[in-house]
């Protein structure tokens, strides 16, 4: 098994070219994938194969994520400078009308949200245009969908844009500092089981690390431990590998958009 797993960021608009629009470069990328005969599968399929919990033939698959859970991941939005944006499910619904379902039958993409609603409201003002991007009220049809799932980016990022400290003085801007159990719990136990209100009965299982930090804590002794409470099986980190077999389950590769690649040229690098 080696299944690249790709990540876009659904709130990278400058532009409407490839290198300038996720939105863009998902839809190119797509296609792309599909031209070069690789198999999209659900990312919860490949963290299945490494946890040993499913027996897949993976071989030719690439899993596909995005992170942050802005509104753009499900809906269409005018952006104020580059005007209407494609969702990033709604590419997917124009794959399928375009090549049709058959042709990837699989297809599937995984949102990994922020689930504080103050954190979201305070990004949304302090980082994007004020216009509510950074809503709720689609994950649980997305969750429904069969096109896209609801997983864990933690409670609030510990973005830079928040105005005070963190549970236990945690300073903003790093997630390296998440680095005991008090603040793991705050960071990750206590999303899941927001998000997990949210999407009912569906569960949030895998958790992506924010800005790609990776604490050794997190990694090696809380994530690890199944009574901590917080749910989750799997971990995404960064890597800019494919997934194998031998892969760290709590810090598992991806490659992102607009840093491991910037061109389809270089995306088929990647793949092939």
């Amino acid at each position: 098994m080696r299944v690249p797993v790709l990540a876009y960021h659904a709130v990278n608009i400058a532009g409407n070219e490839y290198a300038t629009n996720d939105h863009v470069a998902f839809a190119a990328d797509l296609r792309l994938i599909d031209d070069l005969g690789l198999r999209i599968v659900p990312l919860h399929w490949v963290v299945d194969q490494v946890i040993g919990a499913a027996d897949r033939d993976l071989t030719g698959c690439v899993a596909l994520t995005c992170d942050d859970g802005s509104a753009f991941d499900f809906h269409d939005l005018d952006h104020p400078t580059h005007g209407p944006q494609r969702s990033l499910f709604n590419c997917l619904q124009d794959f399928i009308a375009e090549r049709g379902a058959q042709a990837q039958p699989d297809l599937h993409l995984t949102s990994f949200v922020i689930a504080s609603p103050e954190a979201r409201e305070r990004m949304d003002q302090a980082c994007l245009a004020g216009l509510g991007w950074m809503g709720e009220d689609w994950w649980r049809e997305a969750n429904e969908s069969g096109l896209m799932a609801i997983e864990n980016h933690s409670w609030d990022h510990n973005h830079p844009c928040l105005d005070t400290p963190g549970i236990d003085g945690l300073a903003r801007g790093s997630f390296l500092d998440v680095n005991n159990r008090t603040r793991a719990e705050a960071e990750i136990a206590a999303a899941t089981r927001y998000i997990n209100d949210r999407i009912a009965p569906r569960r949030t299982r895998i958790f992506c690390y924010p800005f790609s930090h990776v604490p050794e804590y997190l990694r090696s002794e809380y994530l690890p431990d199944a009574t901590a409470g917080h749910g989750i099986l799997a971990a995404m980190g960064d890597g800019a590998t494919p997934v194998t077999q031998q892969s760290d389950r709590w810090n598992l590769p991806r490659y992102i958009c607009g840093w491991h690649w910037k061109s389809p040229d270089a995306l088929r690098s990647i793949l092939v």
